[in-house]
């Protein structure tokens, strides 16, 4: 069981580090996915655990299911994972392969990454590029889910499916309320 905190996804603290670039939702939302990491005794934080702190603290995001049944389930599936679900996954590095090999560190959300799954830093990194398209500059919790939603391959979305969501529609539906939510600011 690790005694020290995974370090964010991102380099030296400052206005323009990109975790200056997250709202203070987001960032509860790295918060409390790095406790879960570490109360599960997992050796990174991963894209279920960016998932599970995602719906437990965000209400944009739970909007964004389809009901109460719905939600429902993708939380009993990330119970069931902190309680014995997720054991296949100790010890396990989680790559979907969203990470290309070769990387820059100098423009890098991950410089320093340690202690979080390249599919993660790949979520962290596709929502601050999302919000960057929309002209914003901090990553929203809808940015991260959308984010998630795209990596078939990762954690995230195989508890989606084990659920009965589908990660497309789901990304879509995130996007859609990014949009709205950004056209009314």
């Amino acid at each position: 069981m690790p005694e020290q905190p995974a370090p964010n996804p991102v380099g030296p603290h400052g206005p323009d580090s990109p975790e200056a670039r997250f709202t203070v939702e987001l960032a509860t939302v790295v918060t409390g996915a790095r406790r879960r990491a570490l109360r599960d005794g997992d050796r990174q934080i991963d894209t279920a655990h960016l998932l599970h702190s995602l719906v437990e603290s965000d209400p944009e995001v739970r909007e964004v299911f389809d009901g109460g049944p719905q939600l429902a389930k993708v939380l009993g599936y990330l119970v069931q994972r902190s309680i014995g679900y997720g054991l296949r996954w100790q010890g396990s590095v989680e790559d979907s392969g969203a990470v290309p090999v070769v990387r820059d560190p100098a423009r890098d959300v991950a410089a320093g990454a340690e202690g979080w799954s390249p599919s993660a830093v790949a979520a962290m990194e596709g929502a601050l590029h999302r919000a960057g398209l929309r002209g914003e500059r901090r990553a929203r919790g809808l940015d991260l889910l959308a984010a998630l939603a795209a990596d078939a391959e990762c954690r995230a979305v195989e508890v989606l499916s084990r659920a009965g969501v589908d990660a497309r529609w789901l990304g879509e539906r995130a996007e859609e309320r990014t949009a709205e939510a950004s056209w009314w600011v």
